[in-house]
């Protein structure tokens, strides 16, 4: 696989430094991508410079995931208004260890002699004190130099710390550290760190006389106009706790048209052949395709067993057929999904330990029906079922031998109107 011609062809390019073509040609190249820590888990914006790095090693070259340790500490301005409210130490540890295991999931860091890399630039700087750092790192480029840089220039007018100002120089002596220990040749990034990683290319070849490369991504934008990786809950997480597997697959299936042959080229690992076969197959049936994306990407982010899990979820939400056993078989986190797609009431689980009839249930202690009178009717025709089993009487009881996995109680009100009863 060509690097570049892959990311050409995916719509992946943006801008690279002179020669990077030839250097990618001579053999394997070390080549890297900085990751801060100030989000306790990757978004599927970040997700977008993994996908970097995994067509990276799947060309056969040798990828660097950097972890910053250090860099998170101080705050990167570019694509910023205004100065960041700096994490705790604690909270950026506790960050960047489950990120090194999110980044464990999708690049191979065990075969091969181009296996992925983990670095934390922390051990760059940990024995350095500012004495040093302003000698040996802040003397290399020029107050001129770092400012004409736009993530720089934007910010000089509405204000810029020096601790942020600052940031370009630890993101350019980081790359000359992995120059330095790996013979690391080439960052990558999105289109808004081109000035930092620059900086990084021109601090190798004034220190040590080396020649570094640059490549960036376009910045992934949606066709409204809205922030790529948010819906209108928030981010989309790439850990299930945060974005359920189902609300994470919903997120592709509901995806405008416009934006689909882009997301298609940036996330799928199918070959351009495969790619434009699929296009042309399904050019009248895009929520097809959709499809064909969301069960890739979950399967990856998530597992085989979570993509069953959002069949599950769905076939319970929108299938008329569905029955007991798929209900009885669905784990805690599908259940969880549930309770956030339909009205779910909570109720304690005192109120259930001795008991509560169906009609108190639902007209009493949530809003499911307005009144008991309304239970009754409903009952009569048939209409309730609590788990999907028909209630017969009002005075059924429902108790603790309802709940699913301790929690969850789901109630029917006819074909249509689901509800979830979570016990806490």
């Amino acid at each position: 696989m060509d690097f570049l011609k892959e990311l050409e062809w995916r719509g992946m390019l943006h801008d690279t430094t002179p020669g990077i073509g030839d250097e990618l040609s001579k053999g394997m190249v070390t080549g890297y991508i900085g990751f801060d820590p100030t989000a306790p888990s990757l978004t599927i914006g970040n997700y977008v410079q993994i996908m970097l790095l995994k067509l990276f090693q799947l060309s056969g070259h040798r990828p660097i995931v950097l972890m910053g340790g250090a860099t998170g500490r101080v705050g990167d301005p570019s694509g910023k208004d205004k100065e960041r409210q700096l994490k705790s130490y604690e909270e950026l540890d506790s960050n960047l260890n489950f990120q090194i295991e999110q980044a464990k999931k999708f690049l191979d860091f065990e075969n091969g002699e181009n296996k992925a890399l983990l670095v934390n630039n922390l051990d760059f700087y940990k024995e350095m004190n500012v004495l040093e750092f302003l000698r040996n790192v802040g003397k290399t480029l020029t107050v001129g130099y770092m400012t004409s840089k736009e993530s720089v220039k934007r910010r000089l007018e509405t204000g810029l710390s020096f601790t942020e100002f600052s940031y370009q120089l630890l993101q350019a002596y980081d790359f000359q550290c992995l120059y330095d220990q790996y013979d690391c040749k080439l960052q990558m990034g999105g289109s808004d760190q081109w000035g930092n990683i620059t900086s990084g290319t021109e601090f190798i070849r004034r220190n040590v006389s080396g020649k570094a490369y640059a490549a960036t991504t376009p910045l992934l934008t949606k066709a409204d106009g809205s922030k790529f990786g948010k819906s209108e809950q928030g981010n989309i997480w790439l850990d299930a706790n945060m974005t359920s597997p189902y609300k994470f697959y919903q997120f592709w299936i509901n995806a405008d048209d416009r934006d689909l042959p882009k997301f298609m080229r940036y996330f799928t690992l199918k070959s351009k052949e495969e790619v434009e076969a699929l296009e042309a197959e399904h050019a009248e049936n895009p929520n097809a395709l959709k499809r064909i994306l969301a069960e890739e990407l979950t399967r990856r982010v998530h597992s085989d067993d979570a993509y069953q899990a959002v069949l599950n979820v769905s076939e319970l939400l929108f299938n008329k057929k569905a029955n007991k056993e798929t209900l009885l078989g669905m784990d805690e986190n599908s259940l969880n999904s549930i309770a956030e797609e339909i009205p779910s009431f909570k109720v304690s689980k005192d109120a259930l330990s001795s008991g509560l009839s169906i009609s108190d249930l639902m007209a009493e202690h949530t809003t499911m029906l307005a009144s008991k009178g309304e239970v009754r009717r409903a009952i009569k025709n048939n209409a309730i079922a609590v788990n999907k089993t028909k209630i017969s009487s009002h005075e059924a009881v429902i108790n603790h031998d309802n709940l699913l996995h301790g929690k969850f109680i789901m109630v029917e009100n006819g074909k249509r109107n689901k509800f979830m009863v979570v016990a806490n």
